[in-house]
């Protein structure tokens, strides 16, 4: 096994997995259509009514529509990882996954391709989303257009494995909450390193579940023998 053949593998898992999404306009419509729903309705609505306070990253004011913005990206990530997994199962059911498994390769280098093709997808869909939101008055910096691309693809990767006083607390041990404010953070130029720390952190952990999970030897759900029948 060399370099090569892991670049092999991993460009025909993403194409296999772009011709799918290209043939399944649905999705990128199902993907787009609740944050646009939220930015539409609820973000417009209150427009009007507050702005957000002057807390890092930002420097003056902002209005709601434009705080929310990392969050609904945020949305399309966790959509696009949950659509990676049905289809993970659909595979293994329709035996495309078995077919996938007989490659000379290690099994997880097969998961990380996989994983990567998914998440390949998730960050153009991202990328979407940003354009249709210029139509709702919420624009960055050009340079910020490229420096939220790694935030995207670590909170993208993370994402495919896996009010009151009690919801502050459940969200600050949430690794969703640190993919939000490290998206958040790279559309103005900057790095949150305790949010990058928590969702690299995350990543490398989830991915070691998921290969641990994705060998049948050492699977969380093992097959159980057949009985035979007389």
């Amino acid at each position: 096994m060399t370099f090569i053949h892991i670049l092999r593998a991993l460009r025909a898992v993403t194409v296999r997995e772009i011709i799918k999404f290209v043939q399944q306009r649905g999705r990128l419509l199902s993907a787009l259509v609740r944050p646009l729903m939220w930015l539409a309705v609820f973000a417009a609505g209150f427009y009007n009514v507050f702005g957000i306070s002057i807390i890092p990253p930002y420097k003056v004011y902002v209005t709601y529509q434009v705080y929310i913005v990392p969050g609904l990206l945020g949305i399309i990530l966790l959509f696009h990882a949950m659509q990676s997994s049905l289809s993970m199962v659909y595979d293994r059911e329709m035996g495309v996954m078995r077919l996938l498994l007989t490659a000379p390769l290690p099994r997880w280098i097969l998961l990380a391709c996989k994983l990567c093709a998914g998440t390949a997808l998730s960050v153009i869909t991202c990328y979407a989303f940003l354009a249709i939101c210029v139509l709702f008055d919420v624009t960055f910096e050009p340079l910020a257009w490229l420096e939220v691309l790694p935030a995207l693809i670590v909170a993208g990767m993370m994402l495919q494995q896996s009010g009151s006083q009690w919801v502050y607390y459940v969200a600050t041990v949430n690794p969703f909450t640190y993919a939000v404010e490290l998206i958040r953070f790279a559309l103005y130029g900057e790095l949150e390193p305790v949010s990058a720390g928590v969702v690299c952190g995350s990543t490398i952990l989830f991915f070691l579940l998921a290969v641990r999970g994705y060998n049948p030897q050492w699977g969380m759900i093992r097959r159980t023998a057949q009985p035979q029948v007389a």
